[in-house]
């Protein structure tokens, strides 16, 4: 079983910055499939960022350029770092896990922009 722990998140002005982390716990815990998603009051949970095994990494046409997502294999955390944000990445963000042919949700962690 593995655990994905959120934290950093909260209100911030439209431009201004955010890291999100998310800590994996767990016997075979790891961080090496990561990816976050968020959810948008009304809308359906929609991929954000990815990160793959081998270190490349993917985003949606709306964060490339302000978002950058890294982890730490040390300390089993993925992050998401977030700049020059806008009103519409107002969310609830959920980090992701696979591990051993599983996918695996953190709880979840609200981030609001205002205008």
């Amino acid at each position: 079983q593995v655990r994905l722990v959120e934290s950093g998140g909260g209100l911030v002005q439209a431009g201004g910055s955010l890291r999100l982390s998310c800590t994996a716990s767990g016997k075979s815990a790891n961080v090496a499939h990561v990816a976050w998603y968020r959810q948008a009051p009304g809308k359906q949970r929609e991929f954000v960022a990815r990160m793959y095994g081998g270190g490349n990494s993917e985003y949606i046409d709306s964060v490339k350029g302000r978002f950058s997502i890294s982890r730490d294999f040390v300390k089993k955390t993925v992050y998401l770092q977030m700049s020059s944000q806008k009103p519409e990445d107002t969310a609830v963000y959920y980090c992701s896990s696979v591990n051993g042919g599983e996918q695996y949700w953190g709880q979840g962690i609200q981030v609001a922009v205002s205008s």
